[in-house]
């Protein structure tokens, strides 16, 4: 019987300090704070259906941190054509931050701010008034419910630096609403396009697991150029293989494609030009970690 005891204690001597350790494992609080990191290799850079790689692959990443009570601030990156964005470093950094949250009928809300720069890029826009920078900042505001999202964006700035000259080449014609209607491509405009408004609304639902249907559909109004509007919309699948997901999307425009053509050498070059709005296959390889 006292071996009996002996052996309970010392047995208890080394699982009591396990169970009590459990225990407090299991008390311990989650923390409020999340890390997340993301990367991913592109066929093609199309924002908002546009080509920002002269159709060419991109490398894209980015780190996001999130707190509990719904407050988010990240960075993403993505390499962009030096055609498209003259003078810099061939590099787009978005900087955003925001709140967001989720009611308990299931409608997610989300508001905050989204600031476009690149690196070194600029376009001259004359010899009085200089250099003009591409960055751009927007507010936006977005619901979703369950595997359908909306989202509106507005530009505080003028519109990756729209303000009557080309984007660096000829691609943009110097068009606003008070000559759109007639067809003409030249003139001297010097309106800002401060204003303009991007509406979206987004799908993302699982056909089987692992496997997803995405689709997209969105509208570009640009402040005082009428002639730069345009639908862009994407669909397509993603397979979620563990160590990646594999992406294929179908992304095209109704963009006039006079106004969306790239010509290489700031815009020096008016032969070896590329159209960037046109319909295209998309190809994604992503890990998010």
């Amino acid at each position: 019987m006292r071996k009996s005891i002996i052996a309970a204690a010392v047995a208890a001597a080394f699982v009591s300090p396990v169970a009590v350790t459990a225990a407090q494992a299991q008390a311990k609080p989650a923390s409020p704070h999340t890390f997340t990191g993301n990367l991913s290799v592109v066929s093609d850079y199309r924002f908002r259906g546009i080509s920002q790689s002269y159709k060419l692959p991109a490398l894209q990443g980015g780190f996001d941190y999130s707190h509990a009570s719904g407050f988010y601030v990240g960075n993403w990156n993505s390499s962009v054509s030096g055609n498209s964005f003259n003078n810099g470093a061939a590099l787009e950094m978005d900087f955003y931050g925001g709140w967001k949250t989720e009611f308990s009928n299931g409608i997610g809300f989300d508001i905050g701010g989204l600031y476009y720069y690149y690196p070194g890029s600029t376009y001259q826009t004359s010899a009085a008034t200089g250099r003009k920078k591409y960055d751009n900042f927007e507010l936006y505001v977005g619901l979703s419910y369950k595997w359908l999202s909306g989202k509106y964006s507005y530009a505080t700035t003028d519109y990756f630096g729209l303000t009557g000259q080309a984007l660096g080449n000829a691609a943009y014609a110097a068009v606003n609403s008070s000559n759109a209607a007639t067809g003409a491509t030249t003139g001297t405009i010097t309106s800002g396009s401060k204003g303009s408004q991007y509406f979206e609304l987004n799908a993302n639902y699982e056909v089987a697991p692992k496997w997803n249907l995405i689709g997209h559909v969105g509208y570009l109004k640009v402040k005082n150029y009428s002639s730069l509007d345009y639908t862009d919309y994407k669909l397509g699948v993603t397979y979620d293989a563990g160590f990646a997901t594999f992406g294929a999307a179908w992304v095209g425009t109704d963009a006039k494609k006079d106004f969306y053509r790239i010509f290489e050498n700031n815009g020096a070059s008016t032969t070896n030009g590329k159209q960037v709005s046109g319909d295209t296959l998309v190809l994604s390889v992503s890990k998010t970690f």
